[in-house]
């Protein structure tokens, strides 16, 4: 059990800053870039979601294929755990992409 808590606070942190991290650094390159580092981070943080879930579970169809050849078998619970493991990350995703949301509109949104 201490593994899929393990687990769950890993794919929570992986999504988490790949969102977080890579809005920060598209911010700082769109200084360089002379474009607006809070539309760019808004933007990215919003586009990088899918990719940073994707980085977390470790695939794109991998854990797919996991729960599916497990529900076949019959067996339920290590397919509620990579659903579990999907749902995580998601949160550590949209965490990073309202704390990028915090952070360029002041802390307070609409």
């Amino acid at each position: 059990m201490a593994g899929f808590w393990a687990s769950i606070i890993m794919y929570f942190c992986i999504a988490f800053g790949v969102v977080f991290g890579g809005s920060m650094l598209s911010g700082i390159a769109a200084v360089f870039t002379l474009q607006s580092p809070t539309e760019k981070m808004l933007t990215i943080s919003e586009n990088i979601k899918i990719w940073a879930m994707v980085a977390a579970v470790g695939g794109t169809i991998d854990p797919i294929r996991y729960i599916e050849s497990h529900v076949a078998l019959g067996q339920i619970n290590p397919a509620i755990k990579q659903i579990i493991y999907i749902i995580v990350a998601f949160t550590g995703a949209q965490f990073g992409t309202s704390l990028i949301q915090m952070i360029c509109k002041g802390g307070h949104q609409p």
